[in-house]
């Protein structure tokens, strides 16, 4: 076998390796849909609910419920005021929980998605949402031990 056959051969298995153990929000992380809706339309109204992420001697966002009309479309603006990195991952209580061991295994995944975001301390950033299913949805900040800490809220669709 030719040298070139050998090295396109490896790198497709490097490929596919990569692509297998790649999680949410990592290159390679694909979503075949959300459950709490779709990305938002960038030139639509939109109602901005501000989330703020703290710590300090207790880890929590500054709203704990939030209520929003089916079809409405959200403009969450993200502040992270607290010391250390923290994240707002939208999605239902089984999906947030299974992404949550997920990230046991791989603490460091960073999420810039659709429905999920990623902060720096001091950091800004926002996420734009249409809810176009009814029903109960979380956030949760999946860094291992942030939501088991309070950095959780829930989303009532009507």
């Amino acid at each position: 076998m030719s040298r070139s056959v050998i090295f396109a051969s490896m790198l497709v298995s490097i490929a596919t390796v990569a692509s297998a153990i790649a999680g949410p929000g990592t290159p390679g992380h694909g979503h075949n849909g959300f459950s709490a809706g779709e990305p938002g339309t960038p030139n639509k109204p939109a109602r901005t609910v501000q989330v703020t992420m703290n710590d300090g001697d207790r880890m929590f966002f500054n709203h704990n419920h939030i209520t929003i009309r089916k079809g409405e479309q959200i403009r969450f603006v993200l502040i992270n005021r607290g010391e250390i990195d923290h994240e707002f991952v939208l999605g239902t209580v089984a999906e947030n929980e299974k992404h949550a061991k997920e990230m046991e295994k791989y603490p460091d995944m960073e999420h810039d998605d659709p429905n999920a975001k990623r902060l720096a301390p001091t950091k800004k950033g926002e996420l734009l949402w249409r809810f176009t299913k009814s029903g109960e949805f979380e956030f949760a900040c999946l860094i291992p031990g942030h939501r088991e800490a309070g950095m959780i809220g829930k989303v009532i669709v009507k």
